[in-house]
């Protein structure tokens, strides 16, 4: 059974970004370390230009989880920032659920590590909250394809949407006419081959 085509929208939507820990990341082996990272402060960035309301949470930052990425943390200065003591569900945790419900928003786009605990146990409770759940797969970690795509299916098969962040990046953008030069100065910062794209269109039009 097919589901209505539904898009993001710039002002309906939230960025959750959970538990993206220096522990944790140790533990991201379905896609290379480099490229992972990349990946999620690409869709840091994209929150970033978009101005989409974004929340930072940690699963138990004194053991070995470790702290959140630092990077996140320079970006997001004054996001909701929500360091759960144990709660191994972001959504069973009070301060989270009200940083979420305070944004306003009905759309969440999360992403997270491991994807199916951190990110597949919030996604789930949102769907059954009545939020539509946007998952960003390549901003998501976890040990091995098998239980990446576990989680996948059980996640799909719940009404979440999976995308990655450049799908993010352009549906919320929806018409290049908005901006050529800001939104592919982020692509080229997170895309090698994009940059050359970019490089070659900023020298095409230089003299124009």
């Amino acid at each position: 059974m097919s589901t209505p085509y539904t898009r993001l929208d710039k002002n309906q939507a939230a960025v959750l970004l959970v538990d993206h820990q220096t522990g944790l990341l140790s533990l991201v082996r379905d896609i290379e370390p480099d490229r992972f990272k990349n990946n999620v402060l690409a869709l840091a960035d994209l929150a970033k230009y978009f101005e989409l309301p974004t929340i930072l949470t940690t699963s138990f930052e004194s053991g070995p989880n470790g702290p959140l990425v630092p990077e996140l943390k320079e970006l997001f200065p004054d996001a909701p920032y929500i360091a759960r003591p144990g709660q191994i569900n972001a959504w069973d945790n009070e301060d989270f659920l009200a940083a979420v419900k305070a944004t306003g928003r009905k759309q969440l786009i999360i992403a997270g590590v491991v994807t199916e605990v951190c990110v597949a146990f919030p996604a789930l409770s949102a769907i059954e909250a009545g939020f539509e759940v946007f998952v960003v797969t390549d901003a998501s970690g976890t040990f091995n394809e098998v239980t990446r795509h576990s989680a996948w299916d059980r996640m799909s098969s719940a009404g979440a949407q999976l995308m990655t962040w450049f799908g993010v990046a352009c549906e919320l953008h929806r018409d290049w006419r908005n901006d050529i030069e800001g939104l592919g100065a982020l692509f080229a910062n997170h895309i090698p081959d994009y940059r050359n794209l970019i490089n070659s269109y900023t020298t095409l039009t230089a003299g124009k």
